[in-house]
């Protein structure tokens, strides 16, 4: 399900994002419009993305999803709307990368966390989903792969 987790130090990304708050069952609702406002956001002002698009969970919550929807920058970004300017931190984090379907990736964390605590470390309160290859790259979800990335406490 999810291929040998490493632990990695990452620097500081510049990011496009809009965040919400919403109630979990309203997820699938704000995806497709949100990802496609930041895209087109971007683009307007002459931007591509520098990475994969991700979405940084800030609160586990069971009820409610407080995260931010973005997409790694390389140019400086004016704040249009919803669409402000952000940043993934830099931080020692445990990285997986899960193959398969969107639908799997309850399960995918599940074993992650496993893996986690198997290893003894100890995640900090947020994490963020990197979509690397998707839909748009393959019509066979087996080919679809999300980084699942987990901050270490410290």
């Amino acid at each position: 399900m999810i291929e040998t987790p490493q632990i990695v130090q990452t620097t500081a990304q510049p990011t496009a994002m809009i965040r919400f708050t919403i109630p979990r069952s309203e997820i699938q609702q704000v995806m497709g419009p949100g990802y496609q406002e930041l895209m087109a956001t971007i683009a307007a002002q002459g931007i591509a993305p520098a990475g994969a698009w991700f979405t940084h969970h800030l609160r586990m919550d069971p009820e409610t999803f407080d995260f931010e929807l973005g997409v790694p920058i390389s140019a400086p970004f004016s704040a249009t709307g919803r669409v402000v300017a952000g940043e993934l931190p830099a931080v020692t984090l445990a990285r997986a990368v899960y193959h398969g379907s969107y639908e799997g990736l309850s399960a995918a964390w599940g074993e992650f966390d496993a893996w986690l605590t198997s290893e003894g470390h100890t995640p900090g309160p947020n994490l963020w989903e990197s979509f690397v290859a998707g839909p748009e790259s393959s019509p066979d979800s087996a080919n679809w792969r999300t980084e699942l990335n987990r901050p270490l406490a410290r």
